[in-house]
């Protein structure tokens, strides 16, 4: 969220969208509203600054997405949708990761739809796969020690996971 006169980031980070402007080398937002960031096609992703009212993200074909893990069984996981690129989601969006598509080649697509429908998702990139996970001692936070495992820092147990290779543009400083 931003408000009118908010310094976005540098000209040289991004191209200029609607609701923004530029001023000495930087984009700054023009109205209070939502921030977004879309890369069509260009080098550079689009900065746009929307209200309240006109935001409706919806995840798209080949848009990078943050979810959490609801349930497992031994063909899929079922998840909910959290963000679509940096930009968190106001409504519940599920989705589906079948066994299949945790894999490092062939990337699929996902369906689309309205808030109702069940995105199925895919891990075939090598940026994308498991970013946080929880072992079975509870509270302590997996550590990744290879693209594939993970380890419980208490008890040291390890599980397979194909691990993300978070990109530096969607860490937080």
């Amino acid at each position: 969220m931003c408000v009118s006169g908010d310094k976005l980031c540098s000209v040289e980070d991004c191209i200029l969208g609607t609701g923004v402007y530029l001023r000495h080398g930087y984009i700054y937002s023009s109205l209070a509203g939502y921030v977004l960031k879309k890369n069509e096609g260009e080098q550079l992703p689009v900065i746009s600054v929307v209200r309240e009212t006109e935001v409706q993200l919806l995840p798209d074909v080949g848009a990078i997405v943050t979810c959490k893990v609801t349930s497992i069984n031994s063909r899929f996981a079922k998840v909910h949708i959290l963000y679509v690129g940096s930009t968190p989601l106001k409504d519940l969006f599920r989705g589906t990761i079948r066994k299949e598509d945790v894999r490092a080649t062939e990337k699929d697509k996902i369906s689309l739809g309205d808030v109702q429908s069940n995105y199925l998702l895919t891990t075939a990139e090598n940026e994308l796969g498991v970013v946080v996970a929880h072992s079975d001692a509870g509270e302590p936070q997996m550590v990744p020690i290879s693209w594939c495992e993970m380890q419980c820092p208490q008890t040291h147990t390890k599980e397979f996971r194909k691990v993300a290779r978070v990109q530096p543009e969607y860490l937080e400083a």
